[in-house]
């Protein structure tokens, strides 16, 4: 064996040194990393272990040994129905991935109802409802609304009888009569020309509606003096 044979083995033994070497400090800087974190994992244990202790102390004079081993029996014997609950649960989660599209779909078309409400004045009209009833109930009394109650038969019965069709062609006509009549074009009327007029079909038949119109309060007071 020459010297360059030697030399060469020698350097060969060299570099697996090294790979000794480092795998050693490699293996010894774990060890010390192991050792570090079993440390540190002692600690928050203790830690833990001492803050649970101290938390079972509070709740110890209200729990029994025999509590939780009857908790445990307990769970066990319904196992299959914490089954049920956990499989029913899943379905119930699975059905509200498959709605989603659904109910997406239909959240947009209420927003759509709703801005289409909004243009047409629905919710600015409900605004000022409420508002005009703000206004009634700052107006009235709770007596005019107990009246208003006790009464509400006799106001019901009065409108529904304004609202016949006669009733309302009446109205009309009357209102009709009054808007065309113009104050100022009206002529005075003598003693002997309201005479005449008197005598004309057209204020006998008026003054015999006024006469039965009075007659007709007359007995129906009479008549709700009497009940």
């Amino acid at each position: 064996m020459n010297s360059h044979e030697i030399t060469q083995q020698l350097s060969d033994i060299n570099q697996k040194l090294d790979l000794i070497s480092t795998e050693l400090e490699i293996v010894k800087r774990k060890r010390i990393e192991k050792s570090e974190l079993q440390k540190d994992l002692t600690i928050v244990a203790k830690d833990l272990f001492d803050t649970t202790v101290m938390e079972m102390e509070d709740i110890a004079p209200f729990v029994n040994t025999g509590d939780f081993l009857h908790l445990v029996k307990k769970i066990l014997r319904n196992t299959q129905n914490i089954s049920l609950v956990i499989t029913k649960f899943e379905s119930l989660l699975d059905f509200v991935e498959d709605s989603r599209p659904v109910t997406k779909e239909l959240f947009n078309d209420v927003l759509i109802h709703l801005n289409e409400l909004d243009q047409k004045g629905y919710f600015i009209f409900i605004k000022e409802l409420f508002g005009a009833m703000d206004r009634i109930v700052e107006h009235f009394s709770v007596d005019d609304v107990q009246q208003l109650s006790a009464n509400v038969t006799t106001i019901l019965e009065t409108v529904k009888n304004m609202t016949q069709p006669e009733m309302l062609k009446a109205m009309n006509n009357d209102v009709t009569i009054y808007k065309n009549l113009d104050p100022k074009d009206v002529q005075e009327v003598s003693v002997w020309k309201l005479f005449r007029e008197l005598n004309t079909p057209e204020m006998k038949r008026g003054i015999g509606f006024v006469m039965s119109f009075l007659k007709s309060i007359t007995k129906e007071q009479s008549s709700n003096q009497l009940d």
